[in-house]
């Protein structure tokens, strides 16, 4: 009889762990890692779209308006679709273009590739079709608000997006004035 008891509190005993408990707390565990994982790829969709692209969009668009705030109020010949800008045969600060990235002006656009580095050079220019290579577009637009004041507004927009969200895009807007005898 001792030996038989000693069988059935061995058997009462809890030692070990049996397969089927086991396999309840891995599905349970596979139920909570499944649901992390959509959250997972939602946080990474969207630091990679509103952080880093955007941050990247906001980036260009401010060099290239730090690019024209360098041009004087009546350039009209710098080639600013290259950098440096170059004195000739461009639209400098002339009236004109878009800040629409879905409507480009010849001599108002720029396209960069992932890195950053400007597609166009002088040997080839931005023109109407844009480079194969391009991820970022800057368009921009001067106008003329008022007497000797000309606005200059840049949007900077990427070609793609992660997991198809809305593009990134950047607009940014500043004005240029003209007082030669004190405003």
């Amino acid at each position: 009889m001792t030996r038989r008891r000693v069988t059935l509190e061995r058997l009462k005993s809890e030692r070990g762990t049996t397969l089927i408990e086991v396999s309840v707390a891995s599905a349970i565990l596979l139920v909570v890692m499944a649901g992390l994982m959509g959250m997972a790829a939602m946080a990474t969709t969207i630091t990679e779209n509103q952080g880093h692209l955007g941050a990247r969009t906001t980036e260009y668009a401010v060099d290239k308006m730090e690019q024209l705030q360098e041009l004087t109020y009546g350039d009209a010949q710098s080639d600013t679709t290259v950098f440096p800008s170059v004195n000739n045969a461009g639209t400098g600060l002339t009236i004109g273009g878009s800040f629409n990235p879905a409507a480009p002006v010849v001599g108002y656009t720029d396209y960069l590739d992932r890195d950053g580095t400007i597609l166009c050079t002088v040997a080839s220019p931005c023109n109407a079709v844009p480079p194969a290579t391009w991820y970022y577009k800057r368009v921009w637009q001067v106008s003329l608000p008022s007497a000797n004041l000309k606005q200059m507004t840049v949007t900077s927009i990427v070609r793609t997006s992660v997991a198809s969200a809305q593009l990134s895009q950047s607009i940014v807007c500043a004005y240029k004035t003209n007082c030669p005898t004190g405003c």
